[in-house]
């Protein structure tokens, strides 16, 4: 939009800041002719297919995967028939990364050496951590270490997932539901099946009743209540750890374009203020980077811990 003053855009805004009482009147005029949202809502107003592709271009950061059997809406979204995403690249990358380097740790190990070398002592100390700190405390001595294999994975990936983000145009897997409800998918089927390993299809169930002496009379009626409540409560449990996970990742990352837009924001009102508000914003934005940094490292322990607490009370009696 031009109003046809010299510098357009730019010193119209600023000017407007500077006589605050008249943009008020200008904005309620504006709000007025624009129209009640219920009622522009109501009216489905279909969007031009031109319209959308731009939308949806500068959605995705511009960087969509050409696809032969469907179409993308953005990055992780498809439009139609069989798509690819980006995101399922960099899962798919992760995941071979994943195998390649602890193929290489187990080949060490099994020839019985001791450990040699930062890479080899930075892995161990990993696995001994997660094994020690975490599956062993949460799901005991005794049944523990068969878990250890799955908690590395899920913390490696949700590790790799969450770096990602911190990589220019890749972008976090873990900042779309479906990638993050996928892993908690993975702990819900574990604690299922391995809870029914131990205890049997019925018992299972029936383990999710915690222990009380009640007359028959009322453990008729508050058995079957406390069982619903108690399967609910697993379901939101596994639910709201997919939640954590999003929430955390998305929020880091709508701070940083929050940060950002200080810089691009004051740029557009007036070049005065864009020299004072670039420099702090990127500063801000170093500095939340590495918070970010420390937050994709605390987030895949707090999910992989979550998911031995889980899987500890799945295969213990309540």
């Amino acid at each position: 939009m031009d109003n046809g003053k010299p510098g357009g855009d730019k010193e119209w805004f600023a000017h407007n800041l500077q006589n605050s009482s008249a943009f008020r009147v200008r904005w309620n005029d504006a709000k007025e002719q624009s129209g009640d949202l219920r009622v522009y809502r109501e009216t489905n107003i279909v969007w031009s297919t031109e319209k959308v592709t731009a939308y949806n271009e500068h959605l995705s950061g511009k960087i969509l995967i050409p696809q032969p059997f469907g179409k993308l809406r953005n990055l992780h979204e498809n439009d139609s028939g069989l798509c690819i995403s980006r995101f399922m690249i960099i899962e798919v990358i992760i995941a071979l990364l994943i195998w390649a380097v602890f193929s290489w740790l187990a080949r060490k190990v099994d020839g019985g050496n001791r450990p040699r070398g930062r890479v080899w002592n930075l892995l161990e100390s990993f696995v001994v951590f997660i094994r020690d700190e975490v599956a062993r405390p949460a799901i005991g001595k005794h049944d523990a270490d068969r878990f250890v294999p799955l908690l590395l994975t899920l913390f490696f990936f949700v590790l790799g997932c969450n770096l990602f983000g911190m990589l220019p145009w890749a972008g976090a897997p873990t900042g779309a539901f479906g990638a993050t409800m996928g892993l908690a998918i993975v702990t819900f089927g574990t604690v299922f099946v391995f809870g029914m390993r131990k205890f049997g299809f019925f018992g299972f169930f029936l383990n999710q009743i915690p222990s009380m002496d009640l007359p028959l009379a009322l453990a008729i009626f508050l058995k079957p209540m406390i069982l619903a409540i108690e399967l609910m409560g697993l379901a939101i449990k596994h639910l709201v750890l997919s939640i954590r996970l999003l929430a955390n990742m998305v929020a880091g990352h709508v701070v940083l374009l929050g940060i950002m837009s200080v810089a691009f924001s004051a740029e557009g009102a007036a070049s005065d203020y864009w020299i004072i508000a670039a420099p702090i914003s990127v500063f801000g934005s170093v500095l939340f980077s590495c918070l970010e940094l420390f937050v994709s490292f605390l987030q895949a322990y707090i999910f992989t811990f979550l998911s031995a607490l889980f899987i500890g009370a799945a295969i213990h009696h309540h």
